[in-house]
Parts: C-alpha cells; structure tokens; sequence
C-alpha cells in the first residue's frame, strides 16, 4: 500500500490517502481480520505510513480548537468553505468516485451529483445546504463497505439530507477515528502472527533507476536514457532504506524483515544493496524471472530465488516473483465476475498450478497487488469476494496460506545466475524512463539533486547557525528531496499518461521541486513552469540536444501502454 507524499508546505492538495484509508486500508484489515484462519503479507510505503498518522492529529486538534487541517474537502466538511472563485473546483472534486458501482448504491449520492454536473455545465455553485450534504454524502460513499453499521455513518446514511454542522463533526470525528485505529490494527495482527508487515524505500524510488540508469537496458535494449546518470544515486538509495526502516520501527515496534521495492523494481545492485541492510527477502514481477531464466515454461515463478553466492557474499536475501496471471485476474478481471463464481475459477487455476507436471515441489504461489485501486471496481468495495475468498483458501484441503518469512523458512531457493533488471509492470522501466516526458522529468531532478549536493556542501563549510539548526535543515532537504524522488511523477508522464490526474500529478511533481530549490535559497528555475507532459512539436529547446542525435519523440518508441486502471 503506498501513496505519495501529497503535502506542500504543509497543505494536502490531493485527498487520495485519507480516502483510501477510509475505505481500502480499513476494509482489508477487517476481512483478515473476520478471517482468523487466513494469512498475508502486508506492505506500507513509509511515506503512507507518516500521512497515515499525521491526518488524524490534524483532524482532532480541528475539531478541538478550529486550526484548518489544510486539506480542502476536509476542512469544507469542517465548515471553513473556500473562497468563490474556488467553489467550483472543491464541487468538480467532490465527484470523483466509480460512478458505474457508486451510483447503484447510494441514490441520494447520484442526484447530488447530477445537480453538481447541471451546476458546473451553467457556471453556477451549489446552494450552501446542497453542498453540506454532498460534502457528507461524498465521505459517505467512500467510507469502506465494512464499516456500514458503525455509528454515526448508518444514522447519517438514513437521515439522507439536510445534514447538520454537528453531522458533518461527528463524520470527521469518524474519519480520524478509523485512520487512528489502522496502524495499530495491522501491528495487533503481526504481533498475533497472522500476517507479516513488510515495507517499501521510504518515499517509493526505483532504486536501479537511482544506482544506474542502463539497467533499464536490460529488457528494453533500445531505449532511450537521460543523458545523465542520478548523481550520488547510492547513496540516495541507502537514505530511503535507512529513513523507511527507521520509520517503520516507530509505526509498529519491530524491524521489518522483507522488502517489496518500489512497484517490484529490482537489479542486481539493488537485491545486493536490500541484503546489505539486512532484509530477509524481496519480491518482483514473474516477468522479471522470465526474463533472467530466458523461459517462462515449468512455472519458475512457483520457486523462491537467490541470487548465484560468490565469496564476497554470506546467507543471500531470497526472492519471490509475483504470479502475474493470477494476481492480475483478481486487480482487472475478477471485478466483472459474480464473486462466487470469480473464487470457483481462481481456486481452479490455483489447482492447476499444482497439478501441473512443472509444478515444483512444495510450490509458493505469490499473488501482490496494490491494496487500494482494485477493489472500487468491485460491488461493495470487493467484500464479498474477498470475504469468500479468504474462506475457501483457508479451508483448503491443499492449499496453505502463508507469508515470505515462513516460506522462506520451509523451502530452499534456487540459485539465479543473473537478474535481468525490471518491474511488475512489463518486465522492464518504460513506466518510469524512455518516454520524452519522463526523460524530462529525470532531467530536472538530476538539476535539483546538482543543486542539493551543492548547497549542502556550502552549508558543511559553513558556521553561520548553530549545529542543531543545520541538522535540522539537513534533514529537511533530505526528505523533500525524497519526496522529488518517487516514482509517482514518473507514473503518470507520458504517452501511458492516464485519466485526469496525469496534469495534476505532472503539476505537483514540478511545484516539489519548487519547493525543494527555495528550502536551498535558490530561486526556481523557469523551466519548472512548463509542463513535462507536453506533444513533442512543443519541445523546449534545451530538451532537443541529444548525444545521439536522435529526436526526443522517438523516445520510448517501443513503450507498450497499460491499462488505465492500474493506479
């Protein structure tokens, strides 16, 4: 489960991670925890894991002493509406939900909506007791299906409309309430063993990207590279992991043994590096496997892996690679299913995986897919998937749920003699590199980080604040920086560019970087008011100059498209 960092200076301009706390973190720890029999592996980015927990200290000390939590829905269900001239956006945003399993469900919903399109198509806002509630009913319907009967939200869903300045509190109390209880729900059900926590480099990198930028050559050959590497990259690398355990530790009491990389993002310098800081095991994309073995038949994808020891190394970190078939029919195809039905057919093909003459002996299946997009797609969030699910699997006369640490503990590993570097997605880096746009935007972090190293090196040689206040500046460059390095910017740049949220994404990954070059005392440069994600006839030209002579929009020519759904 992870999110970006969506805070800038200090005010959330996305809603993303308390919505899908509401609804998704909230929701799978309520099935696991309806099914005592069942196991998992769960994972948090920490950058999730301090949103998680700041939101709620913002809502209580709101409700308490009337300080803005500076996200805009929030504090409009707070009652402290924004301006006119920013009315319009708050409605546009307040209709962002599945319409195709949203509006089934919640009539009152689909009719606020249909006033707030008729609004927006004449120019005009919603009267003030209209927008309280669609304010309300908004929260309402992405609040997860299994928290239906918690008080207030069946008295609020049964009073329908005309919501009161003390409903709309008693909601936000609720809120804060449910994301509260989550970090400790999933550290009570660690601590009982039934699942393990794992986590992710701190603000969600691709590390080989940040080691070496030609370790995407490894499954795309062709593509076409920044024209420099990440300056400093190891290093950066060993921060994220540092900062995500330390972060980790805080959150649940205990260190975390495994690591998914950022969205499976692997190499051979990046398994060698997780080791280095004492991580137990990884897991990647079975194309990724393929990929190395140069096969994909006998199900190696059933087997844990190790990278070939050489004498420089000891006890190497295991690796898993995800089922891409079947976790892919639970993420994208399951949800057109009757859910009976949709378990019936993936308990069969779990079967025949076993069945199968390649099947190895005492096979791990690993199914990894995110923990919020999926199940919007699902009537009633997923649940009585999910629910079924869990149940059939652990009354499975076969099959044993179970988690990395434990199969790890039970199988030995093959040995891979080497590791073609890349990602769930497809095997290789075209979500984050090769495409024009995105080249651009490694262009200006590689600036920025130019520009960090620089004024860091300033500051050491520097006496002009006391040693605790530099520390302190230090830490906070580090961790914008960090949150420049995701890889979420990256996602939503170029011809893949998906939905509506590409321009916003595009827009706060350069406003970070803004940030990022005033907290060094430098002023911006111009080229951050230009989109990245813009048609190659629009090409600034500074982007034009290439070594190689080739022209940027024939970058990332090979680059195959994904599904919009998955993000």
């Amino acid at each position: 489960m992870h999110q970006p960092d969506y805070r800038r200076r200090g005010e959330y301009l996305r809603p993303w991670t308390w919505l899908h706390a509401i609804k998704d973190y909230s929701d799978m720890a309520a099935h696991l925890e309806a099914n005592p029999g069942a196991r998992a592996v769960v994972n948090f980015s920490p950058i999730l894991l301090e949103q998680l927990q700041d939101y709620p200290a913002r809502i209580f000390a709101s409700l308490e002493t009337g300080k803005p939590i500076r996200d805009r829905i929030l504090d409009a269900l707070a009652g402290r509406m924004p301006g006119p001239d920013e009315l319009p956006a708050l409605m546009q945003s307040l209709l962002r939900v599945n319409e195709n399993t949203v509006k089934p469900r919640f009539g009152h919903y689909a009719q606020l909506h249909e006033l707030t399109l008729q609004a927006l198509a004449e120019t005009r806002v919603l009267p003030r007791p209209e927008l309280d509630d669609l304010l309300t009913w908004y929260v309402l319907v992405w609040m997860g299906a299994l928290l239906r009967d918690r008080e207030p939200l069946a008295v609020l869903k049964e009073k329908a409309r005309g919501f009161s300045e003390q409903d709309r509190r008693d909601l936000l109390t609720a809120v804060a309430e449910i994301m509260q209880e989550l970090v400790p729900r999933y550290r009570a059900m660690a601590e009982s063993g039934q699942i393990e926590l794992s986590l992710t480099p701190y603000a969600h990198p691709i590390l080989p990207l940040m080691q070496s930028m030609a370790s995407a050559r490894d499954a795309w050959p062709d593509v076409e590279l920044p024209n420099e590497e990440y300056p400093g990259g190891d290093a950066r690398c060993d921060w994220h992991l540092d900062e995500a355990q330390a972060v980790f530790q805080r959150a649940f009491g205990f260190a975390a043994k495994g690591c998914w990389p950022s969205e499976g993002a692997v190499s051979e310098p990046t398994l060698n590096l997780l080791q280095q800081h004492g991580y137990q095991w990884a897991a990647s994309g079975a194309q990724v496997l393929f990929n190395s073995l140069g096969r994909s038949e006998s199900q190696p994808q059933l087997e844990s892996w190790e990278l070939a020891k050489d004498s420089g190394r000891s006890e190497s970190l295991t690796c898993f690679f995800r089922d891409d078939e079947l976790s892919d029919r639970i993420g994208f195809e399951y949800s057109k299913w009757d859910a009976s039905e949709a378990v019936d057919d993936f308990v069969y093909r779990l079967e025949q995986r076993a069945n199968d003459p390649g099947c190895p002996e005492n096979p791990v299946l690993s199914i990894i897919m995110d923990g919020e997009n999926a199940w919007e797609y699902y009537p009633w969030n997923g649940a009585e998937f999910l629910q079924t699910l869990y149940e059939r699997l652990a009354s499975h006369p076969r099959i044993r749920l179970t988690t990395f640490s434990e199969a790890r503990r039970v199988r030995t590993p093959r040995s891979l003699e080497k590791l073609s570097a890349g990602s769930w997605v497809y095997g290789n880096f075209s979500t984050w590199v090769g495409d024009p746009a995105k080249n651009r935007a490694w262009e200006v972090l590689i600036a920025a980080k130019r520009a960090v190293d620089a004024a860091l090196g300033r500051a050491l040689e520097s006496n002009d604040s006391s040693v605790t206040q530099q520390a302190e500046w230090v830490k906070s460059v580090q961790h914008q920086l960090a949150v420049c390095e995701a890889s979420d910017w990256f996602w939503w740049l170029g011809e893949d560019n998906r939905l509506e949220d590409g321009p916003a994404f595009d827009l706060l990954f350069r406003q970070q970087v803004a940030v990022l070059y005033e907290l060094i005392g430098l002023e911006p440069p111009p080229r951050l008011d230009e989109p990245l994600n813009r048609p190659a006839a629009q090409v600034l030209p500074e982007d034009e100059a290439r070594p190689d002579g080739q022209s940027p929009a024939s970058a990332g020519a090979m680059k195959p498209t994904l599904s919009d759904t998955a993000l």
